[in-house]
């Protein structure tokens, strides 16, 4: 029976992407990604609990995602997760756990140039729209 090792996720980039090229000239590209989870204590409280991911990305992707990525927006990674395992220099044998991502979307837009204060308008929670305001028909 085959097996299924998938991984979607949503998160916020929490540094630059990293572009290399391999020996082969294969570029590869790396960030990490926290993904915040919310939930309430049997207590009642609050709380806000983040897991950081190591993302991997190949070739134009990898491109793509160190062009026009950058630390802080949202992004949407899937892809698989793979174990790689390596010697220390202190001789311990060392593990990694990385999401080889084969998407990236990104979630957000890149910030604008700002908007002249007479022309923005920002609809506050509880505003009631008017009909006749509306750009379309």
């Amino acid at each position: 029976m085959a097996g299924l090792n998938k991984v979607m996720l949503i998160g916020n980039v929490g540094t630059d992407p990293e572009m290399r090229y391999t020996a082969n000239g294969n570029a590869v590209t790396t960030f990490r990604l926290a993904c915040s989870r919310n939930y309430t204590t049997p207590d009642g409280e609050r709380k806000e609990e983040t897991e950081w991911f190591n993302v991997v990305t190949w070739s134009k992707l990898a491109e793509t995602v160190s062009q026009f990525l950058q630390k802080g927006r949202r992004a949407y990674v899937e892809g698989r997760l793979q174990t790689r395992s390596w010697e220390g220099q202190d001789g311990q044998r060392r593990f990694r756990t990385e999401v080889i991502a084969n998407t990236v979307l990104f979630l957000d837009r890149v910030q604008a140039a700002p908007v002249a204060e007479e022309t923005a308008a920002v609809a506050e929670p509880g505003d009631k729209l008017d009909p006749d305001d509306l750009p379309f028909e």
